[in-house]
Parts: structure tokens; sequence; C-alpha cells
């Protein structure tokens, strides 16, 4: 069971999904029920033929992107304690008691805490039932809390509490728990000190690597309707642009992903920001740039944004939290800085070495065909 559906391979969430879908087919006969929005075009048409036997859609009530619908969506939840997207989510108890009528399953796979109040359903016709943690929520809203401007401080700490008490009420009920990274897999032992918990890294299919002819740009990629994402596009708007924006006067900042409406008070007015908006293939993309920036300040799990930029053979400028999880040497891997004047100094090193660019772009190509290609990750499991 899927919030998203898994294919097409376009940002983080579906990357991973897939991943486990494809592992998963290799060893059982696979049925998905996976959610879309109402209207949007069947999610079973894209997936490669013979992977799944059975799909089921679930349509979601629509509802307005625009902020003051986001608004007041958010503020019911504050009112509710309820963490954004676990009601978008339930309440679909009747469609997923039919899409298991009768049948028996060896294992049920739950992506996202979102979904995971529909575990108790699964559990009566699953020997075990498995989920697997996209990131720690209740942790993701806490960080953001220390970066997010005004209201939305105060909104991220009522999230990240309401988001532990349904972690601690919802991942004991799991056989076996999948998180992304080391920490994630602590952060999941202490709410469920009895369950079994998996490191299961993100991870990508291995691309070939394309020789492209590199623009003056530097790239920054992902779902910009994510609220992390949204507060990395303000922080490398106001402290990191405009210095280089002023010292390399050819320069583009090109944004790649899907919802591109949610970023553009930072991104509009300026000719020299390029808004791409999603992409059929963002690793080729990526590649028509000379460094990827991850500037991100509220994270949990890892970031696929940076596996992608190496698969690309593309150097990466980051956060430090923009690596969490990752094994990554500053220098070797990837360059780390955290205040916004260090951030373009490091981008602007880049920028001047050829030798320097390749170096890095070389060294995460080869660090992610030895740990973070699908074939690599699958080895952690034995679901």
């Amino acid at each position: 069971m899927a919030p998203e559906a898994p294919y097409p391979l376009a940002g983080g969430g579906t990357l991973r999904s897939a991943s486990l879908v494809h592992y998963l087919a290799r060893h059982y006969d696979l049925d998905l029920i996976v959610f879309r929005e109402r209207g949007e075009p069947d999610p079973a048409r894209p997936l490669p033929p013979g992977l799944v036997r059975r799909v089921t859609v679930i349509d979601l009530p629509v509802h307005s992107r625009s902020r003051a619908a986001r608004a007041l969506r958010n503020t019911a939840r504050l009112v509710r304690r309820i963490p954004p997207l676990v009601d978008r989510f339930s309440g679909f108890e009747r469609e997923v008691a039919q899409a298991l009528e009768g049948q028996s399953y060896a294992i049920g796979v739950i992506e996202h805490l979102w979904c995971a109040c529909y575990g108790k359903q699964l559990a009566p016709v699953c020997e075990r039932i498995v989920l697997d943690l996209h990131n720690v929520e209740s942790v993701l809203h806490a960080r953001s809390a220390e970066v997010a401007p005004g209201a939305d401080r105060f909104a991220h700490r009522v999230f990240a509490r309401a988001a532990f008490r349904l972690e601690s009420a919802l991942l004991p009920c799991f056989s076996q728990i999948l998180t992304a990274s080391e920490s994630d897999a602590e952060l999941a032992l202490k709410r469920a000190p009895r369950a079994r918990v998996t490191v299961y890294p993100n991870a990508i299919p291995l691309p070939p690597l394309r020789s492209m002819r590199r623009d003056e740009a530097v790239v920054f990629s992902g779902n910009l309707g994510y609220h992390p994402n949204i507060s990395a596009v303000r922080f490398f708007r106001r402290q990191v642009w405009p210095r280089l924006r002023q010292r390399w006067p050819a320069l583009v900042w090109r944004l790649v992903g899907k919802n591109p409406e949610a970023v553009r008070r930072w991104t509009s007015r300026d000719p020299r920001i390029e808004v791409r908006g999603p992409v059929c293939d963002a690793v080729q993309e990526l590649a028509h740039a000379k460094v990827a920036v991850v500037p991100i300040l509220a994270a949990s799990g890892t970031r696929l944004k940076i596996l992608e930029a190496w698969a690309a053979g593309l150097p990466v400028v980051s956060t430090p939290l923009g690596v969490e999880g990752l094994p990554v040497e500053n220098g070797c891997h990837v360059l780390l800085a955290d205040q916004g004047a260090d951030f373009a100094e490091a981008v602007s090193r880049l920028l001047e070495s050829r030798d320097l660019q390749q170096k890095l772009g070389q060294a995460g190509r080869r660090l992610l065909e030895s740990r973070f290609t699908w074939e690599k990750a699958w080895e952690s499991l034995d679901l």
C-alpha cells in the first residue's frame, strides 16, 4: 500500500517505493493498493508489464493547492493535532477492506507513516506487516520548526508532538520497520523497542554515465512543494544566490521538480533563475549543470537528490544536514557548508576548478555504484 504511485519515477518517494516494489515482485506475486488525486491518470498504466498482479486505486477527494486552501487545511490540523497528510490518507477503511476481501498474503508492506493506520486492516490477512518509514515525521517537523518563520514555526512544533504520539502508537503494531538511515533506525527503536528495524538505504536504478554539455548553471532538484525543499530554496535565494549572482555574471540557478508554484515568490523577477518544473529524466537534466546544490536545513532520512546528482557525475555542495545518513567525507565526495557565505564560497571553488568538479563528481559516482543502486540496497533486505 502506497500513498502515491511508484511510477513514473519522479521524486524521492516514488523512487524508494518503486525499489521495494521491484524487490518484492522478484519474490512474490504482488498486489498494489495505491491512492491518487481524483482525475489524475491511471497509476497502473506506467507500471512495467508483469510487475504487479493486481492494482487497486483509491481516489482522493479533490482539494485546492492554493496558499489559502493549504493554510486552512493546516489550521484545521493544528486544532485537531493531526500531522499533515495523515488526515489526507485516512478514512478509506471501506475501500481497503474491499481490496483485501478474500485475500491472504505472506507479507503486507505499507509506505509512509501517513498510511500506517491501515496496518490493523492488513494484519488479519498477512502473516506479517512491514512499515517503510521514508522519514521520521516527528523529527522532520521538529527540525523544520528550527528554521521556519513566524506562525509556521509554531505549527511545526505542534505537528512534531502529534507525529511523535502517532509514531509511538502505530510503530509497535508492525512486525518490521524499514528506515533510510542508522539514525532513523535508532529513533524508530525508541518508539517501538520490540520491533525489528532494518536500515534499507535510499537508492536509484543505476543509469549510464553520459557525457553532456555543462551549462554555466547550478541546479537544485526535488518536489518544490515539499516544505524542507521550500526552506532550502528560501535560504539559497536569500543568503547564497545574491553572492553567486554578483561574482559570476553569467551563472544561472536552475530548479527542477514538480510543484514549482510553491516557490514562485523566491524565483520570480530574476531572469537568471530558471524553473524547469517536472522532467521525465531528472538525472539527464541535472547533468547539464556544473554543480548540484543541496541547501537543506530540515530533513529526515537521506536525500535522493544527492544520489541523482552523483548518477549524473555532478559535484555536490550541501549543508551537513543534507548529507545526513550518507557515508561522505567533506572535500572527497561533497563540499559542506551551513552558512550562506561559506556555501557560496564552496560553490565558487567548484566553478573555478574543473579538476575539482571532476574529482568530486567521480567520487560521488563511485560511491553510488558501490552502495546506493537498487541491487546494492536489496542486499540489506530479507522480506
